[in-house]
């Protein structure tokens, strides 16, 4: 009996490990075949299946970074850091102030507030475009980046506050008492204590900002419409747009290489990612 047993937990072991191979492949052959038809000619992309090249060439890496009109992908990955780093940065920022408040301090209708916050997290992101939108016409704010940058500083992402406020209540008050005895205030307890200790968060917080806005689309078409301020996302739009005749293999290149930095960012900071997500799950 006791072999049998073994037998069959032996067996599901290897189904269920035949399973998630069948489901990586499944998962993983579109961005192959994406890095691959970026080292083909225009015309083998869709006549051959396989995924390695009848003729190796570097040419679409060099024709497609171009770009399509006098701006090179050179301004368009310029102007998708310029986008991204200080809404990254001013999100942590803010998020964490807002975090500190919730976590570390009473005050009037702070259970109202944290409502309001956490009813905010559960709205749908298209019912805020149109109201965001007439908001950001009516300041002049439409075609620059200031619709990335300000809403930024003031802690709008309900989720990344949430997630720091999970956190820092893992983190025992008694630091905050012996930071007070040792003479800090309020700002150096958030500075030199609390800040420190959320590093795992803050570390997660930035690498899901990062990819979101680094993949964002839809909010940089409608706030963005001069060429020159066009991010990654928008110029691979305009690239297939401003063609008859569509360049795939230049195209998939460009994809390739935009998808670099957040693929560098997640493996970088993988370690924080998961012990930030989980930690913040499980202390409160």
């Amino acid at each position: 009996m006791m072999k049998k047993t073994f037998k069959f937990h032996k067996s599901s072991q290897w189904v269920r490990f035949l399973v998630l191979c069948a489901m990586t492949v499944v998962m993983l052959y579109p961005l192959a075949w994406i890095v691959s038809a970026s080292f083909k000619e225009n015309t083998e992309i869709f006549n051959s299946m396989s995924l390695i090249p009848d003729n190796f060439s570097l040419d679409a890496f060099v024709e497609g970074w171009k770009g399509s009109g006098q701006y090179t992908f050179t301004t368009f990955y310029k102007n998708t850091f310029i986008i991204v780093v200080p809404s990254v940065i001013f999100t942590l920022i803010s998020s964490t102030l807002a975090a500190y408040g919730f976590a570390r301090f009473n005050f009037v209708f702070k259970k109202i507030l944290f409502a309001i916050m956490i009813a905010t997290l559960m709205l749908p992101e298209t019912t805020l475009m149109i109201p965001r939108y007439m908001l950001f016409n009516e300041l002049g704010w439409l075609n620059s980046y200031f619709p990335f940058w300000i809403p930024a500083m003031f802690a709008t992402k309900s989720f990344f506050i949430y997630m720091m406020i999970q956190f820092m209540r893992g983190i025992p008050r008694d630091l905050d008492e012996a930071a007070y005895i040792d003479g800090c205030n309020v700002w150096q307890t958030l500075t030199k204590i609390i800040a420190p200790l959320c590093a795992p968060a803050l570390f997660s917080a930035g690498i899901f900002q990062f990819m979101w806005l680094w993949n964002d689309f839809l909010n940089q078409l409608l706030y963005i419409n001069s060429v020159k301020l066009y991010p990654i996302s928008l110029a691979l739009k305009m690239s297939l747009d401003a063609q008859s005749a569509v360049n795939w293999n230049q195209i998939m290149a460009m994809s390739v290489v935009s998808m670099i930095p957040p693929i560098i960012v997640y493996f970088v900071g993988q370690k924080y990612l998961v012990e930030g997500t989980t930690t913040a799950g499980l202390k409160g």
